[in-house]
C-alpha cells in the first residue's frame, strides 16, 4: 500500500517537473509563464535562455523519476536518488528564489521519499 502510494506521488512529482519544463522552456515569456513566475515581460525576455536551461534540467528530473517507476521494484534506489535531487533543488530554490518552491517542489518529493522508505 505505501509503496503504491509512493509510486503514485513520485509519478505526480515527475508530471510536475514536466510542467516546469514546459513553463520554463516554452511559456517563460507568455502570459501563463509571466503569471506563474511573477515576472515582467522585460525580465522574462532577459532571462529566457537561463529559464530554458533550467527547464531542461527539470526535464531530466522528470525522466529519471519516470525511469525509476518503469523499472518497478528494481528502480527503488534510482527513485530515491531522483527524489533526493528534487528535494535539494527545491530547498535551494526556496532559499535563493522563493519559499513557495519548498511547498511546490520539495515537499511532495519529500513525502514520496518518506512513503518509499516506509514501504
Amino acid at each position: 500500500m505505501l509503496g503504491t502510494l509512493a509510486g503514485v506521488l513520485t509519478g505526480l512529482v515527475a508530471l510536475l517537473h514536466l510542467y516546469f519544463l514546459v513553463l520554463e522552456m516554452f511559456l517563460w515569456t507568455k502570459p501563463l509563464g509571466l503569471k506563474v513566475f511573477r515576472n515582467t515581460p522585460e525580465k522574462a525576455e532577459a532571462s529566457r535562455v537561463l529559464a530554458a536551461n533550467q527547464g531542461l534540467y527539470n526535464g531530466f528530473l522528470a525522466a529519471g523519476l519516470a525511469w525509476s517507476l518503469w523499472l518497478g521494484a528494481a528502480g527503488r534506489d534510482i527513485q530515491l536518488f531522483f527524489l533526493g535531487c528534487v528535494i535539494v533543488a527545491g530547498a535551494y530554490g526556496a532559499y535563493s528564489v522563493s519559499r513557495r518552491i519548498l511547498w511546490v517542489q520539495a515537499a511532495p518529493a519529500a513525502v514520496a521519499m518518506g512513503l518509499l522508505l516506509a514501504a
